[in-house]
């Protein structure tokens, strides 16, 4: 099983939500499901940085079974600027017998990201790129972040810039429905989101990721799920703290 970093034009965005209360850092740990069994433990961290800007920190590692069989350890971090503008990220993951790195540069001075991946085990360049980006892009965890500030109630909709480094998209943000959500850390109000990264619009695998977000003005990501086909399966992220 591999864990990717999960997750998510200006003038179409709606207004913030004034009940929004964010918090100069906040800390969430999350229990990995897969096939029915616990799979990976997740920690996603987000800390207010100079400027209005944010850093955002994930790491994901296999646990139990799965890890004996296929050995995950993911690590992200993502600054962001004004207007959870993406600056730059860094991934390093070690993936069964794979380890790379990738450097994310967001230059819109320029108007481009700068994408580099590299072999940690043969030191090796896998793929450089460049790609044009609008005045403000969002990276995933960037995305997942301006989505609490959003003021979206079921039925509504937004289209969000967002960038991987190596493609840049324009992405649909939809809330669903309220739904009642038990997870580890307890039983929660919450509003379902779907945001449509999938299926040739920012990657080409064909898959829906859904985001569950407490529906009051803490905005909690209480629970993550992407549904693929069948031989993957679904992976879906439970809260089991927040700090």
């Amino acid at each position: 099983m591999r864990i990717k970093p999960l997750l998510l034009v200006i003038s179409a965005l709606p207004a913030p939500a004034q009940t929004f209360a964010a918090s100069p850092k906040e800390t969430f740990y999350y229990n990995i499901e897969w096939r029915l069994i616990t799979a990976g433990k997740a920690k996603l961290e987000w800390f207010s940085a100079p400027r209005d800007g944010a850093q955002i920190n994930l790491r994901v590692e296999s646990v139990g079974m799965v890890s004996k069989l296929f050995k995950v350890e993911d690590d992200y971090i993502a600054n962001l600027g004004a207007g959870m503008c993406a600056q730059s990220a860094l991934i390093t993951t070690h993936e069964g017998s794979r380890a790379r790195e990738t450097r994310i540069t967001f230059d819109y001075a320029s108007h481009r990201a700068d994408y580099l991946e590299r072999d940690r085990v043969k030191n090796s360049v896998l793929l450089a790129k460049e790609t044009d980006i609008p005045p403000c892009v969002h990276d995933v965890g960037g995305g997942l972040l301006l989505l609490r500030t959003l003021n979206l109630e079921p039925g509504q909709s937004a289209q969000v810039p967002m960038s991987d480094g190596k493609k840049s998209a324009m992405v649909k943000v939809e809330a669903q429905q309220r739904e009642d959500v038990k997870t580890p850390a307890g039983a929660f109000k919450t509003i379902r989101y779907e945001a449509y990264l999938f299926n040739n619009v920012l990657y080409r695998r064909p898959a829906r990721l859904f985001i569950w977000l407490t529906d009051d003005q803490h905005k909690l990501p209480v629970q993550i799920r992407v549904r693929m086909q069948l031989t993957i399966g679904t992976i879906t992220l439970q809260l089991e703290k927040h700090e």
